[in-house]
């Protein structure tokens, strides 16, 4: 039994010295992303120190590290390391500060493994943009001078210099623009008139810092709402009333008739009362 776990571990022992004389050092290239296949990032033979003729007569080969894809291979005429495949970074890496693809360049005949550290670095590929192309915002003209209106931000796949930077409001009577850190404000800096103008349209445009520049633009559709905040008017100021009475209007035939008939009806009560007496 125990003759077994010496055996076993003197096996795991001759494994990890095999694997420790065969690893050798980390080989590191820096390029941009979306180099045309072919592009050439470095050259292997150099680095390594060995003829050119070394690599076929060793089976040079690259093998990806944990993923199927291969990004660089070799040119056994010449040792270069070169692009295989398209390289984007955004679509590789997202949004993360670094990006780096793992290969491993295996050498036989003795065996020889060198780990080949790809850095992607970001070109500025991608514009600024935000998630609508026009909102609408509605605001009150009684709305008071400093009165502040949230804006969304922009978003720019590329990371660094390359992302948003800045943003720029074109000039306007009314509003200004006020950036404070990830808060971007409308800021009514003259009060609004909707007896003047009803609606307005604002350009926002977001920037990043690449070069050569790119950019973004939202328009902001303003609605001023009614405040309520006029009197009615009348056309002229004096109204004169004309009154007629409606006895003047009524035929003098008419107001006899209605005298003696109220007459007559008096007399009769009148008789009727003495009667019951």
């Amino acid at each position: 039994m125990d003759s077994k776990i010496f055996v076993f571990h003197w096996r795991q022992f001759s494994f990890l010295l095999l694997l420790f004389h065969v690893a050798h050092g980390d080989m590191s290239y820096s390029f941009p992303e979306e180099m045309k296949r072919g592009s050439v990032i470095g050259n292997i033979a150099k680095d390594l120190g060995m003829e050119t003729g070394a690599l076929s007569s060793r089976r040079a080969r690259i093998d990806a590290d944990g993923t199927d894809k291969r990004y660089c291979d070799i040119n056994m005429n010449n040792g270069e390391l070169i692009v295989a495949d398209r390289i984007d970074r955004e679509g590789l890496c997202g949004e993360k500060a670094s990006c780096i693809l793992k290969h491993e360049l295996v050498l036989e005949n003795p065996l020889e493994l060198h780990r080949i550290s790809l850095h992607i670095q970001d070109i500025n590929d991608n514009a600024p943009q935000f998630n609508e192309e026009r909102i609408n915002i509605e605001i009150q003209e009684s709305a008071d001078r400093g009165a502040r209106f949230v804006i969304e931000e922009a978003h720019d796949a590329d990371v660094g210099q390359n992302s948003v930077q800045q943003y720029n409001l074109k000039k306007n009577e009314n509003f200004i623009l006020s950036v404070n850190g990830n808060t971007r404000e409308l800021v009514l800096e003259k009060e609004l008139d909707r007896e003047k103008q009803q609606e307005m349209n604002l350009i926002l445009t977001a920037l990043d810092g690449g070069s050569p520049q790119r950019s973004g633009t939202l328009m902001i559709h303003v609605t001023v709402l009614d405040a309520n905040d006029n009197s009615p008017v009348f056309s002229q100021a004096v109204y004169k009333a004309i009154t007629q009475l409606y006895f003047n209007l009524v035929p003098t035939s008419f107001l006899k008739i209605i005298f003696l008939f109220v007459l007559h009806l008096y007399i009769i009560v009148l008789l009727f009362d003495l009667y019951k007496r």
